[in-house]
């Protein structure tokens, strides 16, 4: 792994590849310092560094990344809203039950649905788990499989 600092300034590179690739490893860097750069990569105008950006957040695992997190929710690319959805469930957000059931209803991304299913699992609540429920009878096969492993996990 590169130095932090390095990769702090990676994210400010011309490549969007380069800028990708710094956020995932500050993701898997475990580094506070990595949070702020990150929070401001969930900017940027490349999806792909939004997307692991988001995801790196949730690696990182510091609870105040989640109102960044949740506002992603709402980006156009469905990769970005799928890896904020999956962050949120990383960082156990409970704050964020109420966006991801909104998710797990109304995206129209069966990837976005599928991510917002199992971080309502890994967050659990009985609001989640009525949102569950309710996706047992989701379009997607997909997200009804998804649906009943994160009703499991709330029993488990």
């Amino acid at each position: 792994m590169q130095d932090v600092h390095e990769l702090i300034q990676a994210l400010k590179a011309s490549s969007a590849l380069r800028r990708k690739k710094a956020a995932q490893e500050l993701g898997r860097s475990g580094q506070r310092q990595a949070l702020k750069p990150l929070l401001e990569a969930l900017k940027d105008p490349d999806a792909s560094v939004r997307d692991n950006a988001a995801f790196a957040l949730g690696e990182l695992g510091f609870a105040e990344a989640a109102p960044h997190l949740l506002e992603l929710l709402q980006d156009p690319d469905e990769w970005v809203r799928k890896s904020a959805a999956k962050a949120l469930g990383m960082l156990r957000a409970a704050e964020a039950v109420e966006a991801l059931i909104g998710a797990l209803r109304q995206d129209a991304s069966y990837i976005v649905r599928k991510s917002a299913a199992r971080s309502l699992g890994q967050i659990g609540g009985p609001r989640a788990e009525a949102a569950l429920r309710e996706a047992l009878q989701d379009e997607s096969l997909i997200v009804q499989e998804h649906a009943r492993e994160a009703l499991k996990a709330l029993k488990a």
